[in-house]
């Protein structure tokens, strides 16, 4: 609707977008974008500039790593040395052309007004210019048309930004990613964990619909852009299979702890070394990557302790909700994130202390982690002990105290705390009751294998 009322009021060459809790931090900003979209070498292919978004408020540590350094500034400059970056749905100048076809191609709006050379002659408040903009603003105007399949951003995701730009892509646009040292534009973070994960819950969503769409870049998109360029998409399009790995080492090692069971090679095996040299490789790995982003030690592991939370939340009912829409089931909906700063919230954030206060069916995998985690580690250190098997439950004690450390702040809401942002009792109960559950089926089924 912006895109239509923009073209009868102006119909700029280069069209801007915001969110609404951004701001601009630069003037020399439009330049900077000019220099990419006027340039002739680029300028016949190039659709839009991105600038990353940065967020300004965050706390010492990040403590819910809103950065997303890696999906606003290290995979963009990987995709860079590609076909171009992603639009991330704000700080992104287009080339107004990109929004009507292919570079090669073009697609003729109902309008002739509405198409991107059409000249605007009258001022922009003359009475004309305001009814046409009124016309073209309503929200059913598109039906019938090509708008939000052929023309203007595509419609059929809750990421329609993602979506917007891979199609963009794949029709034949390219990208630049753009990264002054003085951010460009600076915009809001939510500050509570439910409103958190709620966002990352809908993105994955989004994601999923994209994912096992007809355009979906394992197949779609590797075939229109190429195979490097289309995984780089489908990396973010399968966002929410994460949560089944995830899942299965927050439970399955610690509930074979619990029952005594070994999974993994023993110390002494020589097969040992390949697991700590993955596990230890792959975090020196992260930790190097977020570090040359100019992240600190702090704020990384902040991120890597929120990955393994949406992994458990967001990620996991985001892809539950996907396959509920998929078979007809109703499900929640759309919830936007809540940017409103609460002051005692504020006052939390700043400290650095999770904010859950509202229960929510988030919350219940995490506190089941946090209580199945300690009691693994607890049953398995005494039982290195007393059963003097540690060579043989190593791994799993190593993992459920690795679990227990990225669980501090759940264990504090639970126990510690007295405050609004603590976590709810009924969170709490909920929990253990099914963590009791999952043992007795665990050893249930233990039992019948044997």
């Amino acid at each position: 609707m912006k895109l239509r009322v923009s073209a009868t009021m102006t119909n700029a060459p280069i069209v801007l977008t915001l969110d609404c809790d951004m701001f601009s931090n630069d003037p020399q900003t439009p330049l900077r974008a000019l220099c990419y979209l006027s340039d002739p070498k680029l300028g016949p292919t190039l659709g839009w500039v991105q600038f990353p978004q940065i967020f300004h408020g965050l706390n010492k540590n990040d403590i819910y790593a809103c950065e997303f350094k890696r999906l606003f500034i290290t995979n963009p400059i990987g995709m860079n040395g590609l076909l171009g970056t992603s639009y991330v749905g704000t700080g992104c100048f287009f080339n107004r052309r990109a929004f009507f076809g292919g570079p090669s191609s073009f697609v003729k709006p109902e309008l002739a007004q509405l198409g991107p050379d059409h000249i605007v002659d009258e001022p922009i408040g003359s009475q004309g210019i305001l009814e046409a903009a009124h016309a073209v603003a309503g929200c059913d105007y598109e039906e019938g048309t090509k708008w939000g399949s052929k023309v203007g951003f595509k419609y059929g995701s809750l990421v329609e930004d993602y979506y917007t730009g891979y199609r963009l892509m794949c029709e034949g646009w390219r990208s630049k990613f753009c990264h002054p040292e003085r951010p460009a534009f600076l915009g809001d973070i939510p500050i509570s964990l439910s409103d958190v994960l709620n966002q990352t819950k809908r993105w994955s969503v989004g994601l999923l619909e994209v994912a096992f769409c007809k355009y979906s870049p394992i197949t779609f998109g590797i075939q229109s852009m190429g195979l490097l360029p289309g995984l780089a998409y489908a990396h973010y399009a399968f966002w929410a299979i994460w949560a089944i790995p995830i899942c299965i080492y927050a439970f399955l090692p610690q509930l074979a702890l619990l029952h005594k069971v070994s999974i993994f090679p023993k110390v002494s095996d020589p097969w040992f070394l390949l697991y700590v040299f993955l596990f230890v490789g792959a975090y020196v790995q992260d930790y190097i990557e977020f570090t040359l982003a100019q992240g600190t030690f702090e704020r990384w592991w902040s991120d890597q302790r929120m990955w393994l939370i949406r992994g458990l939340s967001s990620y996991l009912f985001g892809f539950t909700e996907y396959i509920l829409k998929s078979w007809g089931i109703s499900t929640q909906g759309f919830n936007v994130t809540s940017k409103v700063v609460d002051d005692e919230q504020g006052k939390k954030y700043d400290q650095g202390v999770f904010e859950f206060g509202v229960p929510s069916p988030l919350f219940v995998p995490l506190t089941m982690t946090a209580i199945l985690n300690f009691w693994a580690l607890t049953a398995g250190i005494v039982g290195a002990f007393v059963d003097a098997n540690l060579d043989g439950h190593f791994v799993q004690i190593l993992l459920s105290g690795f679990g227990v450390l990225n669980c501090l702040p759940i264990y504090e809401a639970m126990v510690l705390r007295s405050d609004k942002g603590k976590l709810p009792t009924k969170t709490t109960l909920i929990s253990t009751f099914l963590v009791g559950i999952l043992c007795s089926v665990s050893a249930a089924v233990l039992k019948l294998s044997y």
